[in-house]
């Protein structure tokens, strides 16, 4: 159904979010600042955010969808994937994706995220 990526300059992100400490809270859910008891890296983050950007694109359309409507979460094993609730489950249903896929990494100052959505 569609393909995103979405490329995240660190060191602009920190500035971002120096500038802004708002913005932290805006962008991310509690449950995606932290592992357990392990509170994330700003590289974790920026691949969180290229992660909902990158969702976006796959989609299409943003459709009324809010930045806590696509919360990134990690399986026992570390692997990542979407939790989407309100817009982003309505936009998902309406556009007949049923599986969203995600890959993230980080290295040499930039975070990179690529997602597939597919239909059954």
């Amino acid at each position: 159904m569609g393909i995103g990526v979405d490329v995240v300059d660190l060191a602009r992100f920190e500035r971002a979010l120096s500038r802004t400490p708002a913005l932290k809270t805006r962008l991310f859910a509690d449950a995606e600042l932290s592992v357990g008891e392990r509170v994330l890296p700003l590289r974790s983050l920026a691949g969180r955010f290229a992660a909902k950007e990158a969702l976006i694109k796959a989609f299409g359309e943003s459709g009324g969808i809010r930045w806590h409507h696509m919360q990134v979460v990690s399986d026992s094993h570390g692997n990542p994937s979407f939790q989407l609730t309100d817009a982003a489950a309505e936009v998902a249903e309406h556009r007949g994706i049923t599986a969203v896929h995600l890959s993230m990494s980080h290295d040499a100052g930039v975070a990179v995220a690529y997602v597939v959505a597919e239909s059954s």
